[in-house]
């Protein structure tokens, strides 16, 4: 699959499902008002990407997804600054491209097809009202891998199992280690918990705090067959915490197979620009201007 080829793939993000990033990010107050059962799982689903469907049944004069949802914000090669701005951070993530199952309004199954490396950037501002505010700042904001590794399961006996997520950032020739590296089974909810948390909020969700209703969006824009879900933010190092991206940087997020590479054969594969094995699923964007 080519996430690239279509444009009708409405894309989300995972809130709060690796333990500390909210916190490092300055977002976990946001959700202090929030009511959840479990308090390991994620916060929420947030929306960064929805196809305009203008064959939806709901007129556009009574429609509630904002305008700027509606502009394709992903990227495999560059991130286009935000004006205006000046705080912006690698969300370093793996990336899910599901199949959805609908029976009449209800999204009642999410079939996973492909995995890999994605880079859910987003800008750290006081005042937003809605996660998604701070994510689709317009054309080359966001990113996924060109590279996307087909699934033979998921849960912990199929390929991702074996994954993990590692980010860098490339400043005038030096990398640093960005995000922590971390295992994808290390997310608080995987695999079936995931699958079951999803279809709830997908269907659920209310318009509350930083949170929107899904379902609404989604019916607007004709019930969508696919989506992507970025399923959640690693931890960042102390670099990445206090280090926010500038013009000619290079962001690099790498979804590898921890039983053929190391951290220290990924680092080394960087410095000699050899990221080709197909095992790997391999995300770098330069930081520009326009």
């Amino acid at each position: 699959m080519n996430f690239y080829e279509t444009k009708n793939i409405a894309t989300f993000g995972v809130a709060g499902n690796f333990t500390g990033h909210l916190e490092q990010a300055g977002e976990a107050a946001d959700f202090i008002n929030l009511k959840v059962q479990d308090k390991s799982a994620p916060k929420g689903v947030f929306p960064t990407f929805l196809p305009d469907c203008s064959s939806s049944d709901i007129s556009k004069n009574s429609r509630i997804t904002p305008v700027f949802l509606h502009e394709f914000p992903f990227d495999s090669s560059k991130i286009i600054f935000p004006k205006n701005e000046e705080k912006l951070q690698i969300e370093p993530e793996c990336g899910v491209v599901f199949d959805l199952e609908w029976a009449e309004n209800q999204i009642v199954n999410l079939k996973p097809l492909v995995f890999g490396a994605s880079n859910d950037c987003s800008i750290r501002k006081q005042g937003a009202k809605k996660i998604s505010e701070k994510k689709n700042w317009g054309v080359c904001s966001k990113g996924l891998a060109q590279n996307l590794i087909p699934l033979d399961g998921f849960s912990s006996k199929s390929n991702i199992n074996d994954y993990r997520i590692a980010s860098f950032l490339v400043r005038e020739g030096k990398i640093f280690e960005y995000g922590e590296d971390s295992e994808i089974k290390n997310y608080s909810y995987i695999y079936e918990n995931l699958i079951s948390w999803l279809l709830e909020k997908l269907n659920n969700q209310k318009d509350e705090g930083p949170l929107e209703n899904i379902h609404n969006y989604l019916l607007e824009s004709g019930k969508p067959k696919n989506i992507m879900v970025s399923i959640g933010a690693t931890r960042y190092t102390s670099w990445g915490e206090n280090n926010y991206l500038q013009n000619h940087d290079e962001t690099i997020v790498i979804v590898y197979p921890q039983s053929i590479y190391s951290k220290e054969q990924i680092i080394k594969m960087i410095e000699n620009n050899n990221l080709n094995d197909k095992k790997i699923s391999v995300l770098r964007q330069k930081i520009c201007s326009e």
